[in-house]
């Protein structure tokens, strides 16, 4: 028994699956930010080249 409570101290397989399980979480979270960033980004370039093209008067 003794052994038992001794093996289950020192197992530490636990924590290391938690941290691996945040890393991968706060990884996901930088992911998602900056993809959300980069679409706001093209979709602000769009509208911007639209409005030019839209402005844009024929040579005539």
């Amino acid at each position: 028994m003794t052994n038992l409570i001794k093996r289950f101290t020192n197992d530490e397989s636990g924590a290391t699956a938690i941290e691996y399980g945040l890393i991968a979480g706060l990884i996901a979270v930088a992911i998602i930010a900056g993809a959300g960033t980069l679409g706001n980004a093209l979709d602000n370039q769009f509208d911007d080249l639209a409005t030019e093209i839209e402005n844009a008067s024929p040579s005539t």
